[in-house]
């Protein structure tokens, strides 16, 4: 009566109110999952016992009505041979076998019922751990958005996200500060007065060097 009373607590539960009572759902859910699976590993121990029983009582019928033919062919050998007190003893023994076999199908009629009983427990234990299980699953995924969720938001919004932005300014200060230098490197000032009849002169050479190029050539030519 026990392993009953436990299951019917189970199935009155409701499993939204638990959870919304619940300082921490997802242990809470836990174990819900642990004791309906104790239940359900319970109700099927004793429905194997009930079937046990059952079968040990089946076959002990079938030996009491095969007891009760026994009494009966005696009963009947006994009145052919005109001995009436041992027929009647025979029939004493005979009813003897019928009032057990009777008691024993009570018991077993009791029993068949106990195992429905069992197997429709065992049907909405499985119908609950089925919910409790989808539960749970459901309760996982929402603390995994969550996290996830709140890490994007420390990626996004964190501490750790505007040091690194701010690495990213510093080195690319760095970077303007070295093209600069390097463009600086490359720039010439105004050539000196020494330095632009330096080009004239080199100018001048060649100029002639053209000229006398072209002199040559026509000479050749003629």
């Amino acid at each position: 009566m026990g392993i009953f009373s436990r299951t019917r607590d189970i199935f009155a539960a409701n499993f939204t109110e638990l959870l919304d009572r619940a300082e921490d759902p997802a242990r809470m859910i836990r174990m819900i999952i642990l004791e309906m699976e104790e239940t359900l590993v319970e109700v099927r121990a004793s429905a194997a016992r009930s079937i046990a029983d059952s079968k040990e009582m089946k076959r002990a019928l079938v030996r009491l009505n095969e007891l009760q033919s026994s009494w009966t062919e005696k009963a009947e050998l006994a009145l052919s041979k005109d001995r009436e007190d041992l027929a009647k003893a025979a029939l004493i023994e005979r009813q003897k076998a019928a009032d057990m076999a009777e008691s024993l199908q009570l018991e077993l009629s009791s029993i068949d019922e106990t195992l429905k009983s069992y197997e429709a427990d065992i049907a909405k234990l499985q119908g609950k751990l089925r919910e409790a299980r989808a539960r749970q699953n459901a309760i996982a995924n929402r603390i995994e958005s969550a996290v996830t969720r709140a890490r994007a938001s420390e990626i996004l919004h964190g501490s750790r996200t505007e040091d690194a932005f701010s690495r990213f300014d510093l080195l690319e200060r760095r970077a303007d500060f070295a093209e600069g230098r390097a463009d600086a490197m490359g720039m010439t000032g105004p050539k000196s007065l020494e330095e632009e009849i330096a080009d004239l002169r080199a100018t001048d050479k060649v100029d002639a060097e053209l000229e006398a190029m072209k002199a040559a050539l026509k000479a050749k030519g003629a």
